[in-house]
């Protein structure tokens, strides 16, 4: 099979997009990332792109009239790397229908518990893993999802789970489920570009 040419989208230091570069480098996957595209300038997931020979590319929302504008930008570098596969590793803004129709069922997105326990709008970063610490939680983890029009409500596609101890902060809870992330994001990326991965309405089946 050819490889899957790969879009990824970014906001801060791209610890998930390393996992990605490295398991696509190393053959794992059965892909290319073509393009990294971030909305922040000091972003260390675009030096991170750079360092590997990548395209890495910095949009910002203020520079277009509206947010359906910077987000056609999006697509629009997207198809220039002939992107087949969009993955948002850690990218902190919400994309529009028109978006999320052009690449339906093509787009998977990382988050850090298990969904659908800590999610939805609001809950990013060190967010989630304060509310899930704060809760009482005695798992959590991290899923690997389709993107649909909702807020971390697509198809999931891998979850895994971590005990959570009394003595976790967020802080070190946030880094065990790194951990997990760094694992099932490239899984679920090389499911994909194996073309194993079937939808059946909300329901993901992988085929071994």
């Amino acid at each position: 099979m050819p490889q899957v040419k790969i879009g990824v989208l970014i906001s801060g230091s791209g610890t998930n997009l390393q996992s990605l570069i490295d398991n696509t480098e190393n053959g794992y996957i059965n892909g290319r990332i073509t393009v990294v595209i971030s909305n922040r300038k000091d972003a260390y997931g675009l030096e991170r792109a750079k360092q590997h020979k990548i395209d890495a590319v910095y949009l910002s929302q203020k520079d277009y009239e509206s947010f359906e504008n910077f987000n056609n930008a999006i697509i629009d570098e997207l198809k220039a790397h002939n992107v087949e596969l969009v993955v948002l590793a850690g990218y902190l803004k919400i994309l529009t229908a028109k978006f999320i129709d052009v690449y339906k069922n093509r787009i998977i997105n990382i988050h850090p518990s298990l969904i659908p326990a800590f999610c939805g709008k609001g809950y990013y970063g060190i967010k989630v893993h304060e509310e899930a610490v704060n809760y009482g939680v005695k798992l959590s983890g991290a899923t690997v999802h389709f993107v649909d029009e909702g807020a971390d409500t697509g198809p999931i596609i891998i979850q895994e789970a971590v005990e959570v101890s009394y003595e976790d902060t967020a802080e070190s809870l946030q880094q065990k489920i790194l951990k997990i992330e760094h694992k099932i994001l490239p899984l679920a990326v090389k499911y994909y570009c194996a073309g194993k991965i079937q939808i059946r309405g909300r329901k993901v089946k992988i085929e071994e």
